[in-house]
């Protein structure tokens, strides 16, 4: 499958704010590189027929043939392919999980949720310093719920949480709904989340997220030949 002339660094940024409109790419099975948002942080973004590889390093020879007819990356699946992947992040590289990527908008207005630093130590806290910028630790005056927001994917506003078990039961759908009071209303917010992780893609669907797409987040350990 052909790729596009690389794109500009806002050109990831540019498709997702066009995919919370309902404006996607031509699902033509074509993909396009642009520069990574994050130093030493690449990814593969998939959408309905086209992908976006934001890479800095080189795509190795290794992946001409994970597309879905063999003849390269594409647009269909191909982009993801775990060999592809593999081969971009290296043998002593990080791969992060495969992920349903969704988007919301900001709904502003006087913040509910407040800084606290006291979580900062939280895993899902570290997780985001580790690959995003800008992290803001957000709950309520009390409990271990967290939300974090930074800028994540493509330079968008991304948010992450996490509810203790014993809390659930729309308690994380409402956690959701007052980070979005803490970001500009209409402003494009975007979210990750593995399939697997049931509960939270649901929590994010009951808040008013929607799928749009895919990501998988990695680093490159050794050079890639």
């Amino acid at each position: 499958m052909t790729a596009h002339p690389d794109g500009t660094p806002r050109c990831l940024a540019r498709l997702l704010r066009d995919a919370a409109d309902g404006r996607f790419p031509d699902a033509d099975g074509s993909w396009v590189r642009v520069p990574p948002w994050r130093a030493g942080v690449e990814a593969v973004v998939a959408f309905t027929g086209f992908a976006v590889l934001a890479v800095d390093g080189p795509v190795p020879g290794a992946a001409a043939g994970s597309g879905i007819d063999g003849s390269g990356i594409d647009g269909f699946g191909g982009a993801h392919d775990p060999r592809l992947i593999a081969a971009l992040a290296g043998p002593d590289g990080w791969i992060d999980s495969l992920d349903a990527l969704l988007v919301a908008r900001g709904t502003g207005g006087p913040p509910v949720l407040r800084a606290r630093p006291d979580l900062a130590g939280h895993p899902r806290v570290a997780f985001a310093r580790a690959v995003r910028d800008d992290v803001r630790v957000l709950g309520r005056a009390s409990g271990d719920e967290v939300a974090v927001l930074a800028r994540g994917i493509a330079g968008l506003t991304e948010l992450s949480m996490e509810v203790p078990p014993a809390a659930r039961g729309g308690t994380g759908r409402a956690l959701v709904r007052d980070a979005l009071a803490s970001v500009p209303a209409g402003e494009v917010v975007v979210a990750a989340c593995a399939p697997g992780n049931a509960a939270s893609l649901r929590t994010l669907l009951a808040a008013g997220f929607v799928p749009v797409g895919s990501s998988q987040l990695f680093r490159r350990g050794s050079p890639v030949r």
